[in-house]
């Protein structure tokens, strides 16, 4: 039996439709190469990306920030970033605000990554894979609060209360590669 590597179809394929709106960045392009200061590791920046966003539904009442690696090669995915409970008035967030030390809008948090910790963890693919897709998604939501505050929550809590609430998603794709 001939066993081929396949890349991980889109995370957001599975779920049901929800609207769409624009999200931009200074520091990342759809299809274009991460700068080392966003990936994580030996020399890298560990910083996540400055995000803006706009053309969301009116009925938003709050935004989530996620980043998911469906190339990583673990069957599931790798969740670089989670961070919930952004207010329906922010509409951007500044370099390294996801990052250790940096500065979150009032009323936002992390929930934890797949690295264990309660902040952006860049970009690190195996040495000599295939370039990885990240997919930095903004997610307009009809709550201001998913409740996983006050709890040690790993991401596929928060992507299933996700799932439930997004009204629309804004998505750039990056790739990285070592």
């Amino acid at each position: 039996m001939d066993l081929k590597r396949t890349r991980a179809p889109w995370p957001y394929d599975f779920l049901p439709p929800v609207g769409a709106f624009t999200v931009t960045s200074a520091d990342v392009r759809d299809g274009e190469m991460l700068a080392e200061e966003f990936a994580f590791g030996e020399g890298c920046g560990n910083r996540s990306p400055q995000l803006s966003w706009k053309g969301f539904p009116k009925e938003t009442k709050g935004f989530a920030v996620t980043c998911f690696d469906p190339d990583a090669p673990t069957g599931s995915g790798w969740w670089h970033w989670v961070l919930l409970g952004i207010p329906a008035d922010v509409t951007s967030l500044p370099r390294g605000a996801g990052s250790e030390g940096g500065e979150l809008p009032s009323g936002a948090y992390h929930v934890r990554s797949d690295y264990g910790s309660d902040e952006y963890g860049g970009a690190a693919p195996p040495a000599g894979d295939h370039p990885h897709r990240y997919l930095f998604a903004v997610h307009a939501l009809d709550t201001d609060d998913l409740g996983l505050a006050d709890g040690d929550y790993p991401p596929a809590v928060a992507g299933f209360n996700l799932t439930a609430h997004t009204i629309a998603r804004a998505v750039i794709t990056p790739v990285y590669q070592r």
